[in-house]
Formats: structure tokens, sequence, C-alpha cells
């Protein structure tokens, strides 16, 4: 079962028990699934999928800072929430390390040499960590490797 089934299933589950929190998340992040779906013109396949997870809980953690300001704490904790329903969907995330290591090794294979070989580097790594990193993080990391040489 790939994850947008999941997430369908455990919408109907959340509708069957009353959790509301967890129904509003599920639909949320299916109807941006869905979305982007009808602007491709095809179904999405995993990696998109997991890929606007991830892009929904940044959202999230937007949405917390921003209410930190605010001092609103029942919004900090309604988002601290929704992210940690949406993460039970996202394989287990890698550490720095973990994708510093995975990087060095990308570099190596395309053999790049700075900055402007990022696109090769990028459109290579991204398969190999498939949604088990926020891809802001992995494009960090990779641009620190490159820059530094």
């Amino acid at each position: 079962m790939n994850t947008k089934e999941k997430l369908e299933s455990q919408l109907k589950e959340a509708m069957r028990s009353g959790d509301r929190l967890r129904k509003q998340t599920i639909r949320l992040a299916l109807s941006s699934i869905k979305l982007a779906e009808i602007d491709q013109g095809k179904p999405l396949d995993e990696t998109n999928v997991l890929a606007i997870l991830q892009k929904e809980i940044k959202t999230h953690q937007e949405t917390i800072e921003n209410a930190e300001k605010g001092g609103r704490t029942e919004i900090v904790l309604e988002n601290q929430q929704q992210i940690s329903i949406l993460q039970e969907y996202l394989p287990k995330q890698m550490s720095e390390d973990e994708i510093k290591t995975i990087a060095e090794q990308v570099i190596e294979e395309v053999q790049a040499k700075d900055m402007k070989d990022m696109g090769k580097v990028m459109k290579e790594i991204m398969p190999r960590i498939q949604g088990r990193a926020p891809n802001d993080k992995i494009s960090q990391i990779v641009r620190h490797i490159l820059s530094n040489g």
C-alpha cells in the first residue's frame, strides 16, 4: 500500500472514530496531493507524494513560528500535533551525517567539482534519499560540500 492509499484509508478511520484533528490534517494533505495531480495531469509517484507531505510539514512549522511570535499557544499545539500526524506517513528521517555520506558518494560518482555541478548532483541524489530528508536540507548539505571543495 502506497502512502496516498494509506492516507485515504486513515481518513476513513479518522472519520469513523471522530478524530477531528487527524481527519482535518489528512484531508488537507490529500487535497494538496490531488491538486498536484491535477496540475501534472497524472497520478503522483511515491516520491512526489512524500515531497508534498514534507512541504505540508514545513508549512505547519512556519505557522508555529508565527504563532509563537504572537503568543498563540493553542495554534502552536495544534500545528505540532498535525506535524506529528503527517510524520507518521514519512519514512524514517535521515541524519545529517547520513545525508552527507550519500552526497559525498554522488559528488564523486558524477565528478562534481563546484557549484556549477549542483544540478547534476541534486538530480542523482534525490531518488536515493526519497522522502527521508527535506529537500532544502539536502541542497544545503550539497551546497556546503561543493563550495568547500
